[in-house]
């Protein structure tokens, strides 16, 4: 008896996984001028903590804490929307729970 002619594989063979990029980088959803605006407004958030940092004295520092605050919260909201918008983590939370955060 022939082992090939009743058992015939019975499955496809398995397609390769598309080939993504590091940290599934894509730029899908900032196009055109939106992208570059945001990696701008990254850098000065940065240059602007930096800044801070470098003043050695100050007699009222209630101001320069607050800008240090806010200079620190930019930046980090900022690099948390461009790895939100330029990795798959927006395909995997998808746009109504990335527009609530």
């Amino acid at each position: 008896m022939e082992i090939g002619g009743v058992y015939k594989k019975t499955t496809e063979p398995q397609a390769k996984a598309p080939r993504r990029r590091p940290l599934g980088c894509t730029l899908r959803q900032l196009r055109g001028w939106r992208l570059p605006v945001k990696v701008v407004q990254t850098i000065f958030s940065l240059v602007a903590v930096v800044c801070e940092e470098i003043v050695d004295e100050c007699f009222t520092c209630s101001g320069l804490y607050l800008f240090e605050f806010v200079s620190c919260s930019a930046f980090l909201l900022s690099l948390l929307i461009l790895y939100t918008y330029c990795t798959d983590l927006y395909e995997s939370l998808g746009k109504d729970k990335v527009q609530k955060l």
